[in-house]
């Protein structure tokens, strides 16, 4: 080959590589959104899993036998129903969204595990015989334009609850008892609200 036609070659290839890899911060986005589905997705096999070997109950159906943990869950300490869960969950970093500037990643739920370390709300009132109810999703949340602390949220469906821009620009992803994740913007995450069929959905937000 003369050097014209290698030169030719390079720059061929160059643009073939332009065109087929994505590039610049909209792969970087759709890379962070894929990866949390793909987190509550495991999250939600989890959870499936609890039930299974738990008198087809979640977690937050068996208060009775758990009385001391769910008594720091509901005083807001979000992690601790996650540490229940350890065994099914397998590891901490799928709690962890990649999108999320405000916590951190774990590596084990023993050392140093806390709600700094989680991406994602859970739903305290979820039970396994609805499976629309939401199971969990991405905690960037705002109520009046408001963001939401960590804590217990009190959420009746005549309240407007949005997204925040952090994470996926105004969306989220929503994972229902069923094991399914849905994206949605904020006006499906108030009809799934809805369609939960709770006149106040309970959200514990770490």
């Amino acid at each position: 080959m003369t050097l014209i036609e290698v030169l030719v070659v390079v720059v061929m290839l160059f643009v073939l590589a332009a065109i087929l890899l994505p590039t610049g911060p909209h792969a970087g986005n759709k890379a962070r959104r894929i990866n949390c589905v793909n987190n509550l997705k495991q999250i939600g096999l989890a959870f499936r899993i609890w039930q299974g070997n738990n008198g087809n109950k979640f977690p937050m159906e068996i208060s009775t036998t758990n009385a001391d943990a769910m008594k720091l869950i509901t005083s807001g300490k979000a992690y601790v129903l996650w540490q229940m869960m350890s065994n099914e969950l397998s590891t901490p970093k799928i709690l962890y969204c990649p999108a999320d500037t405000d916590h951190v990643i774990a590596t084990s739920f023993s050392s140093g595990f806390s709600d700094a370390n989680i991406s994602y709300f859970f739903g305290w009132d979820v039970t396994t015989n609805d499976p629309q109810m939401i199971l969990d999703g991405d905690d960037n949340l705002a109520v009046n334009g408001e963001r939401v602390p960590p804590g217990l949220l009190n959420l009746r469906t005549n309240v407007p609850v949005a997204w925040t821009k952090e994470r996926h620009h105004f969306a989220g992803f929503l994972g229902l008892a069923d094991g399914s994740v849905q994206a949605t913007t904020s006006a499906g995450l108030n009809s799934a609200l809805v369609s939960s069929g709770a006149a106040t959905n309970r959200l514990l937000i770490p």
